[in-house]
């Protein structure tokens, strides 16, 4: 059938009636340009992109296609992928098998722990609940911020399950005590801090070293490993300095199991934390394991720092298996609560393992393919996204501002979005936004968002460039409309002095310029 052309007038009327997209609210674009514009980005690269969540226009875009280096924003994009695949009250089981029989008690065979991805085994967990400090002790050799330990027992989950073997009957050991972790494949974590990616980990694959002056100047300096082990020989060689004087600390790695502590603290100074990490997390977790079952009243006769041979039994053995014991994880959206408020690399790391465990594969990488295939799903540019790891930091990391505000607008749309928004740190309130404002800022608490850093040293000029500063998530303004949005910054020279930290209040400084001027 052939239909009439509808006349010009009628055409005309069509076009004019599409609306124009909203101009910017008055004075918000000049507020924002003095400080993109200003003279310490005059080498730098901006991508912005800032939407309105009531209706989808944009209110404020710069550069919002250009692929730039998010650093720990990439974050937002791994916990979104990892709570969908996995589940946010999905719980991990670490389960303890006895290999052999058990005699009057003795156990004539070995005791095997398989390891779940549990990525916290109850050693953040304090009356129930999971528990975080703002500035996080996986941080503390970076000399950026001065780390806290939570006020918990980083063995909490092996002591229980120890307990648990000497109710089972066992009160002696004859055998091995093995750590299975075959879960997935191991691997490295694309960030600073520890980066021994397992399915076993106790206290973040770290030892904590928690230094303290001594009474007097020169006195020799306390240093206390948290948790204590055997496993570890630790050599100190630390004073006590002047008050006033400057604070170093030197970790040196002298032979397998084996470090020197070196340094001065001055007098009167805080405790400082310092973390030493541990290569070989399943040798750690075993030792720990061994001396949780000695203290618990079962004597397990291995020795302690490294198995005899002894081969794990097939996978699909361990039904026939007796279990002795079983520790169940927090919810795990407790885990991409801790990932996203304190910026953890090792969890962010090892989140894309866990992904392809749920989907019945083994590596890194295959997790990382799962995340672009839900990535594509929330409505996210796969073509505008670059990852190498799920932290941050790898080399191959890029993506654009449209992407990362497609994922949070993807997400909002979906059940798991106030699990995931309340994860993410709050401007001036907790996490790694709780000193980006001032406490009297109008916008504290008005913002929900991931901060990113990534920093390099700049041989020749003795300085460093600021790689990439980024905050992406959503706000609202003080007329309570939404936005979505995020900043990034890439390739700011830093002179002498002056840190990220700058850059961070800068960022918090657009947050406040939004929701004063924002629609």
């Amino acid at each position: 059938m052939i239909r009439a052309c509808p006349p010009l007038a009628v055409l005309l009327a069509l076009v004019v009636t599409i609306p124009a997209p909203a101009a910017p609210p008055e004075g918000l674009s000049k507020k924002l340009d003095e400080i993109i514009d200003g003279p310490d980005y005059k080498h730098a690269s901006w991508g912005i992109l800032v939407v309105n969540g009531k209706t989808g226009e944009t209110v404020y875009s710069r550069h919002p296609d250009t692929m730039l280096a998010p650093a720990s924003v990439t974050k937002l994009f791994t916990c979104a992928s990892a709570l969908i695949a996995v589940g946010a009250d999905h719980t991990q089981e670490t389960a303890v098998y006895q290999r052999g029989l058990v005699i009057k008690g003795t156990l004539r065979g070995d005791l095997i722990l398989v390891a779940s991805g549990d990525l916290t085994l109850g050693g953040r967990t304090k009356d129930g609940k999971t528990v975080f400090k703002d500035k996080d002790h996986t941080y503390a050799n970076g000399g950026l911020t001065e780390s806290e330990l939570t006020d918990t027992d980083p063995l909490a989950g092996l002591n229980d399950l120890a307990k648990q073997v000497k109710a089972a009957g066992i009160t002696q050991i004859d055998g091995e005590v093995l750590i299975d972790d075959r879960l997935f494949a191991r691997a490295r974590g694309s960030g600073s801090g520890p980066d021994a990616v397992s399915p076993i980990m106790v206290n973040d694959n770290v030892l904590d070293l928690v230094i303290a002056p001594g009474e007097k100047e020169g006195d020799p300096a306390k240093v206390t490993m948290r948790p204590e082990t055997a496993f570890l020989q630790m050599d100190v060689a630390m004073t006590t300095s002047a008050p006033g004087s400057a604070v170093t600390v030197r970790l040196l790695p002298v032979g397998t199991n084996q470090f020197a502590v070196r340094g001065q603290i001055p007098k009167g100074h805080k405790p400082l934390v310092r973390i030493y990490p541990i290569d070989e997390p399943a040798l750690f977790a075993r030792a720990l394991f061994v001396e949780a079952l000695r203290r618990n009243g079962v004597q397990a006769n291995c020795a302690i720092l490294r198995p005899v041979s002894a081969s794990f039994p097939p996978k699909d053995a361990y039904a026939k298996l007796t279990k002795v014991a079983k520790f169940t994880s927090p919810p795990f959206k407790d885990v991409i609560t801790v990932t996203l408020k304190v910026s953890h690399n090792l969890y962010a790391s090892t989140l894309p393992c866990l992904v392809a465990v749920s989907k019945g594969q083994s590596t890194a990488e295959a997790g990382l393919k799962e995340q672009r295939k839900i990535l594509k799903d929330l409505g996210v540019d796969t073509n505008a996204i670059s990852f190498g790891g799920g932290a941050g930091g790898a080399p191959s990391d890029f993506v654009s501002a449209r992407a990362t505000v497609q994922l949070l607008r993807g997400m909002a749309k979906r059940p798991e979005w106030e699990t995931y928004k309340n994860a993410l740190p709050v401007l001036g309130v907790d996490g790694t936004l709780s000193d980006v404002t001032k406490p009297d800022s109008a916008a504290r608490g008005k913002a929900f968002a991931k901060t990113g850093t990534l920093i390099w040293y700049d041989a020749v000029n003795e300085r460093f460039l600021l790689k990439s500063k980024a905050l992406a998530g959503t706000m609202t303004t003080k007329n309570d409309t939404p936005l979505y949005f995020c900043f990034m910054v890439n390739n700011v020279p830093l002179p002498d002095g002056v840190t990220s930290i700058r850059e961070g209040k800068v960022l918090g400084k657009l947050c406040e310029v939004f929701y004063e001027n924002g629609p």
